[in-house]
């Protein structure tokens, strides 16, 4: 079965409403997705560091009673795991604060393996982080020689913005490998002060990387590629927490490229009612997800895929 590969930061979110804390659970952009994945039944491997201490016992728990392996987890005794704190507003969408217990040096744990068609996932600022960005393009190099399909998620946030235009050619050297990219109408705000996605898509990812998913929250998904451009309405909810809702939305369009038998050589000629398919898993993914306080997809609706 073919598998999905990741690589990025792993926190313990703890999320408030009205100043009140609701849940304290593992989290982090390509691990949120990792976790939905591994529920949907999918064999994943993830590639981080954790602290030598009790918040990083709990998350190698959480991910051993969610099917994932922590072959790959590097525990560093000289750093704490770090906490995110998300304070949800009255639309439950969150502001954060961070709070990072970076080791000193950066893990060297060996790659897992990849086949073709495996699927590799990575972005936040994690991949921009100059202390580890060599690392990760070692093992870009390594999954595009294995022909794996790589996803990237800039998930560039606004307290970062001070810092795009310093950033800008390291997110390109990320675009230049993926096969896809995918961010937030937010993501794009942030890095390049604009608002018209087609103009992003021509004028920023199209050199690099041929297709581009935006995401607007209520106001939909966009889906460009070279023969496309199509826009897809989502679901009206009124959301518990949004919280991991574009880390799930990965995840769905992971889960329907896997679903859907899509594998690297097909991206390029890829017909548009198969993007749609998989686009509308991102969605169902993502829309799930705002339903509860969680990360994650709930064990439920990991169960329907199952049976499905």
């Amino acid at each position: 079965m073919r598998k999905v590969i990741g690589i990025g930061e792993t926190l313990l979110d703890i999320i408030f409403k009205g100043n009140q804390p609701r849940i304290a659970i593992p989290g982090g952009s390509t691990f949120n997705s990792m976790v939905s994945l591994s529920r949907s039944g999918i064999p994943v491997s993830f590639i981080s560091e954790l602290g030598n201490d009790r918040v990083g016992e709990m998350t190698r728990r959480f991910m051993h009673e969610n099917g994932m392996t922590t072959d790959y987890i590097d525990a560093c005794p000289d750093g704490k795991t770090s906490v995110s704190l998300a304070f949800l507003g009255e639309g439950n969408d969150a502001e954060y604060l961070f709070y990072t217990g970076s080791p000193n040096q950066r893990s060297d744990i060996a790659y897992p393996p990849v086949d073709e068609n495996d699927i590799f996932i990575f972005g936040s600022f994690y991949a921009l982080n100059p202390l580890i960005h060599p690392r990760i393009l070692e093992l870009l190099e390594y999954v595009r020689k294995r022909k794996a399909i790589i996803y990237y998620d800039p998930n560039f946030r606004k307290m970062h913005a001070h810092d795009a235009i310093r950033v800008r050619p390291t997110v390109m050297d990320n675009y230049e490998f993926a096969h896809i990219v995918r961010g937030s109408d937010e993501d794009f705000l942030h890095l390049y002060a604009q608002t018209d996605m087609d103009k992003v898509y021509r004028d920023e990812v199209h050199f690099y990387c041929k297709n581009l998913i935006t995401t607007h929250g209520a106001g939909g998904v966009n889906l460009f590629t070279e023969k496309s451009r199509i826009h897809f309405d989502v679901p009206a909810i009124t959301p518990v927490s949004t919280i991991g809702a574009g880390d799930n939305f990965n995840a769905g369009v992971i889960y329907g490229l896997v679903k859907y038998g899509v594998g690297y050589q097909d991206l390029p000629e890829l017909d548009e009612e198969t993007w749609k398919k998989i686009i509308h898993c991102g969605i169902k993914f993502s829309t799930e997800v705002c339903r509860n306080y969680e990360n994650h997809i709930s064990t439920g609706f990991a169960e329907n895929l199952l049976q499905m």
